[in-house]
């Protein structure tokens, strides 16, 4: 699998990465309902044998857990490189809040590497700028917990233009974990070359938008998904009245899929990737199966005809979003 260095960096990054969100289970406000810890474990343990590298993770999946079952699937790994967050937190109730203070991200450090089973973490995260005041606070910590050795490299997720600027004035950001799938574009309009010019690498999330675009969705499937998947209540993407005009984008990807031999997810995932501003893309799978089918995606290009396609298709869903919803 092609690797790419990330930003500033020294890590090296297959060029897709496991997000491991929906192998933290259920029972909390952002769960995927429940999930078979044997399964998530042998779902890793395919992503390493199928080339990918990292393993992208955060304290807030499952509460703790997710973290829990990395560690478990990655004794004896060491080579495979950790990323993981800190910023959101959670009382006995299960609720769920957002700190940046230096005593709390102390804390959530020293459980994720309990959790994780390692001395260090590869690339740390801040999870969201949240409390946006408190931003700079927290990245200068971050940058003694590097000289610590408790982290090699400092990221952030979910931050927009000015925050990286405020950030990078203090210290040069190592990446930025956004959201970027065919359906959430935001980033294009002027991260993607602000990154590129101050060599942050771009790691980019949710390519397939919570699995929407693998196209094996229906509305009844989504209908009865569990009521503790968030996905059900909680992402516009799979409500009406957006719903029904994204699976008529897949419905009108299809004939593309069945000309060049890719699956949907597989389409999704390499037009991420289409960006040369783009280090790699987190690939979330709850089964061993889900991961040997996207991960292909790393070694699919789509062709300059292909993109053009799917962009007049995007076009047409953006006109219409605004038409019947906006």
């Amino acid at each position: 699998m092609q690797k790419k260095r990330l930003g500033n960096t020294e890590l090296y990054l297959s060029n897709i990465g496991l997000g491991t969100w929906a192998l933290g289970g259920g029972g909390y406000a952002y769960g995927w309902g429940s999930q078979d810890d044997k399964e998530s474990v042998s779902t890793i343990w395919q992503a390493l044998d199928s080339g990918i590298n990292w393993i992208d993770t955060a304290p807030v999946y499952g509460l703790g857990h997710a973290e829990k079952i990395v560690g478990k699937a990655l004794k004896g790994h060491k080579e495979v490189l950790i990323a993981s967050k800190c910023g959101l937190i959670w009382n006995e109730k299960r609720k769920i809040s957002g700190c940046l203070k230096r005593v709390s991200i102390r804390r959530e450090i020293e459980a994720s590497l309990r959790r994780l089973k390692r001395d260090t973490i590869d690339l740390y995260q801040i999870h969201w700028p949240d409390p946006d005041e408190d931003i700079e606070e927290a990245w200068s910590f971050m940058m003694d917990l590097i000289k610590e050795g408790k982290i090699r490299y400092a990221g952030v997720s979910n931050f927009d233009l000015n925050q990286l600027k405020r950030l990078q004035s203090i210290y040069a950001i190592g990446s930025l974990q956004p959201p970027y799938s065919m359906l959430m574009r935001d980033l294009e309009k002027e991260v993607l070359d602000y990154c590129a010019d101050n060599h942050i690498g771009l790691i980019v999330y949710s390519p397939l938008e919570s699995g929407l675009l693998t196209g094996k969705f229906t509305k009844d499937k989504i209908a009865n998904l569990p009521n503790d998947d968030w996905r059900k209540k909680k992402n516009s993407h799979f409500q009406e009245p957006e719903l029904s005009i994204n699976l008529k984008l897949l419905e009108n990807l299809r004939p593309l899929i069945k000309k060049n031999g890719r699956t949907m997810a597989q389409m999704a995932i390499a037009w991420t990737l289409r960006r040369s501003e783009v280090t790699a893309a987190i690939v979330g799978a709850r089964h061993p199966a889900q991961i040997k089918e996207t991960v292909v995606a790393g070694e699919k290009v789509l062709s300059p005809e292909e993109i053009d396609y799917i962009e007049t298709l995007l076009k047409e869903r953006a006109k219409t979003i605004k038409k019947e919803i906006i």
